[in-house]
C-alpha cells in the first residue's frame, strides 16, 4: 500500500512523462528517484530501494521487462507497476507473471497509478476523481514542460491566450 512517505522510482525513456510525474508524485508528498534506462535504474535501486517502482515497458533499446526479472529476484519488498504506451494483452500476462500488481497503458493519472500500487481496480468512482484546478494544474505543468518553459508556445498549444496562461501558472494550483 502506498501512503506518504514511499519512496518511488520511476523509470522511462521518456525525460518529460519522467519529470511530469515525477512532480506530480512528490506535491502528493512521495519521494521520487527517476532514471531513463536500465542501468541507471539498476543504479537507483541499489542506492534507494524505493518501496514503489513505475517500470515503463521499452526502455531504449531494453526491456522494462527485463528490469522487472531483476527487481523480482534482487527487491522483492519493492512492489512495481508496469507502465507503457504500447499495451498488448501478451506483455500485460507477461508483466503479471513477473512480478508487476499492475499494468497500465498511458496517459495514466497519478491518483490511477497510486490505487494500481494499492492492487485497486482502475474504475473510478464519483468520490476519486481528482479537483479541477488539480487536473488543470498537472496539464498546464505537462505541456509548459514539453514547450520547454516557453510560456508563448504552450499557450499556443493549449489553445489559449498567453496573458491567461501566465494568470494561471501566477496563481498556482489553489484557487
Amino acid at each position: 500500500m502506498v501512503d506518504v512517505l514511499d519512496t518511488i522510482l520511476i523509470v522511462d525513456d521518456d525525460k518529460t512523462h519522467c519529470a511530469v510525474l515525477a512532480g506530480a508524485l512528490r506535491r502528493r508528498g512521495h519521494v521520487v528517484y527517476v532514471a531513463h534506462n536500465y542501468d541507471d535504474a539498476l543504479a537507483e535501486l541499489a542506492a534507494w530501494h524505493p518501496d514503489c517502482a513505475v517500470i515503463d515497458l521499452r526502455l531504449g533499446s531494453d526491456s522494462g521487462l527485463k528490469l522487472l526479472d531483476t527487481l523480482t529476484s534482487e527487491y522483492p519488498d519493492t512492489t512495481s507497476v508496469v507502465l507503457t504506451g504500447y499495451g498488448s494483452i501478451a506483455t500485460a500476462v507477461d508483466a503479471i507473471k513477473k512480478g508487476a500488481v499492475q499494468y497500465l497503458t498511458k496517459p495514466v493519472g497519478v491518483d490511477e497509478l497510486l490505487k494500481a500500487f494499492q492492487g485497486l481496480a482502475e474504475a473510478d468512482t464519483p468520490g476519486d476523481v481528482a479537483p479541477l484546478d488539480l487536473v488543470e494544474w498537472e496539464h498546464l505543468q505537462r505541456v509548459l514542460l514539453e514547450c520547454e518553459g516557453n510560456v508563448s508556445e504552450a499557450a499556443r498549444r493549449l489553445q489559449m491566450h498567453r496573458r491567461t496562461l501566465q494568470r494561471k501558472l501566477a496563481r498556482g494550483r489553489t484557487r
